[in-house]
C-alpha cells in the first residue's frame, strides 16, 4: 500500500477513536484558538464545513459567526465539474441533503452560491498536517482544485486558508505535491501553525 494511503488511514482511525467528550473538548479549544484570529475578526463571508469521520467539529465556531453577523456557507460537490466545489449560504434553518459520500449539503434547488474567489475565509478539515502548511485531505482533490485560481503567473488573491484539525493529526513533514495548493495555517485544538 501507498504510504500516503497508510497515513491517510492511520489517521483516520485515530480521530474515529476520540470519545464524544474528547471531541466536545477539542471542539470548545478550537473555538478559543480561532477567536482571537485577525483573519477570523476581520473576515465576513466565511466557508466552513460540517464534521464527518472524527474530523474536529467547528460547530461551535458555527455559531460564534452567526452571533457576530458573519456570513457562513458550506461547500457543495459541484453538479458538472468533477472534483470542485460550490459554497452555498448555510445557516441553523437551510435545508441540507446527503451528497454522494454521505455528507450533509446545502439542497442546490434555490440555494445562491458564492463564487470561491469571494469569500474572506475558507475553514478545511484535512486528514494529517505538518507545521510548514502541508496538508493531506481524504485524496480527492476537491479543495486544491477549487482553489488553483491563487497559484501560478496570474493568481488571483482569493480567501485565506486555513486547515481545522486535532492536534493528534499533526505529522513531521508531509510530500507536497505541485497542484497541493499552500494554506495559510493549521488550527487546532492546541495550537496555531500560522504562515
Amino acid at each position: 500500500m501507498d504510504p500516503r494511503q497508510q497515513l491517510r488511514q492511520q489517521m483516520r482511525r485515530s480521530r474515529r477513536a476520540l470519545t464524544a467528550q474528547q471531541q466536545k473538548t477539542a471542539a470548545r479549544n478550537l473555538l478559543a484558538n480561532i477567536a482571537t484570529l485577525p483573519e477570523f475578526i476581520r473576515a465576513r463571508h466565511i466557508a466552513i464545513y460540517l464534521p464527518a469521520d472524527g474530523e474536529i467539529d467547528p460547530r461551535p465556531l458555527l455559531e460564534r459567526c452567526w452571533a457576530m453577523g458573519k456570513k457562513t456557507y458550506l461547500p457543495i460537490l459541484h453538479p458538472i465539474k468533477h472534483n470542485r466545489l460550490w459554497f452555498a449560504p448555510y445557516d441553523a434553518s437551510t435545508p441540507m441533503k446527503r451528497n454522494c459520500y454521505g455528507i450533509e449539503e446545502p439542497r442546490l434547488d434555490k440555494a445562491p452560491r458564492r463564487p470561491a474567489w469571494a469569500l474572506d475565509l475558507v475553514l478545511l478539515p484535512l486528514v494529517a498536517f505538518d507545521a510548514q502548511g502541508g496538508r493531506m485531505g481524504m485524496g480527492g482533490g476537491y479543495y486544491d482544485r477549487t482553489f488553483a485560481f491563487t497559484q501560478g503567473d496570474a493568481a488571483l488573491r482569493g480567501p485565506t486558508l486555513l486547515g481545522l484539525a486535532h492536534e493528534l493529526q499533526r505529522v513531521g513533514k508531509l510530500p507536497v505535491a505541485s497542484w497541493d495548493i499552500p494554506l495559510a495555517g493549521v488550527l487546532t485544538d492546541h495550537h496555531r501553525y500560522l504562515g
